[in-house]
């Protein structure tokens, strides 16, 4: 844990447990559902696993988090505890503070394909499609060749992202700049005005296409209202 600020205020305590690097996120990956140590580096792909088993260490002597045994040999889950729970509508409000107050030009830089699809992958709604498998495919070709291609596949009620090709037939086509589907997943501009403006390309049965902008899903904190003073 890191050092003490030597304050008595409950701020201050708090502060000590959860706003050491990355632990907020760690907690943001906890509260989303993330039970497994894989699952939750994926929502935090630039954090090092040696870090992230530490931070769990901390929230776990903090009360934060506990640990339960799987029946897989030396595989836990990572649930947590009340008091994390608790930490709900703090985690919320914070991103509700961002999404309303963070200049958007600022988040656009931070752009990271990996992290994105498993956000997308977490919030799609899987009741919009068709009984059997559905496969998306999604193209950044402004990405690196090794980070342009993703999968959603969707099936029996669940949603994988995979980042090799499922060996699938691909029911839908999506290419778009990765700016462009942060942008969308954000609420910053809307699936329907980039594809109307060419910027987004989908290309499939046309019930499905038509259907993405529901079944897509945004970031939960897409529909906050920005002050007219941030662009």
């Amino acid at each position: 844990m890191s050092s003490s600020y030597g304050q008595f205020c409950p701020v201050s305590m708090a502060a000590e447990v959860v706003c050491s690097r990355w632990t907020m996120l760690v907690v943001r990956e906890l509260l989303c559902g993330s039970t497994r140590f894989n699952d939750l580096r994926r929502g935090v792909p630039r954090m090092s696993p040696a870090l992230l088993s530490k931070r769990l260490k901390e929230l776990e002597q903090a009360g934060v988090v506990r640990t339960e045994p799987t029946r897989q040999p030396g595989v836990n889950d990572y649930r947590l505890t009340q008091a994390g729970e608790e930490l709900r509508p703090l985690v919320m409000g914070l991103g509700t503070w961002g999404q309303r107050w963070v200049e958007s030009s600022l988040s656009l830089r931070n752009l990271d394909p990996t992290l994105l699809m498993w956000d997308m992958r977490r919030w799609i709604d899987v009741r919009a499609f068709p009984p059997g498998r559905t496969t998306v495919q999604f193209l950044y070709p402004d990405v690196d060749e090794k980070r342009r291609h993703y999968w959603l596949v969707i099936e029996d009620g669940e949603a994988d992202r995979c980042l090799i090709d499922p060996g699938h037939e691909v029911d839908l086509h999506v290419r778009s700049p990765l700016r462009t589907m942060t942008a969308i997943w954000m609420g910053y501009t809307t699936l329907r005005a980039e594809i109307a403006a060419g910027v987004v390309e989908v290309d499939g049965p046309p019930a499905l296409r038509s259907s993405m902008s529901s079944w897509l899903g945004l970031s939960p904190f897409a529909k906050e209202a920005r002050p007219s003073s941030v662009a």
